[in-house]
């Protein structure tokens, strides 16, 4: 049995090694502690049972760690505009790739959300940012 834990752990190995996300990284140490369990002789079971144990319990472990200690995700830069208030400052028109809005001491780019013309004056509200643009709607 040695050999097949071997085995299956150069396969976790090589199949961890061309992924891009953690897939048989968690049962790697499963599978080394059931080849000591396979040298020393231990029973089959036995070496199954600390495969499977070690292996969900690391798993587990990671996914309850990142349930636990989830910090609040804090929008910074331009992401804490979205769902703010703008005052358009030249008229708004995609068609003719024209307007912009003003947020604060900010002057940006600025685009309908649905396709129509914002007037200048009007207030409207930061629904998306598309690289320095900013994607409006009118407020009602």
């Amino acid at each position: 049995m040695t050999l097949f834990w071997t085995v299956l752990l150069v396969l976790s190995v090589v199949v961890e090694t061309f992924t891009t996300s953690l897939v048989a990284v968690w049962f790697i140490p499963g599978e080394i502690l059931a080849i000591i369990f396979a040298a020393v002789k231990f029973p089959l079971w036995t070496q199954i049972l600390a495969f499977c144990i070690s292996g969900l319990g690391i798993l587990f472990r990671v996914a309850l760690r990142e349930k636990l200690f989830k910090t609040k995700v804090v929008l910074t830069n331009s992401d804490a505009l979205i769902g703010k208030r703008a005052v358009v400052i030249e008229e708004i028109c995609n068609v003719e790739a024209r307007g912009a809005a003003k947020v604060g001491a900010a002057v940006w780019t600025a685009r309908s959300a649905d396709g129509g013309v914002i007037p200048a004056e009007a207030v409207v509200e930061i629904v998306a940012i598309e690289g320095v643009k900013l994607i409006c709607k009118t407020v009602n």
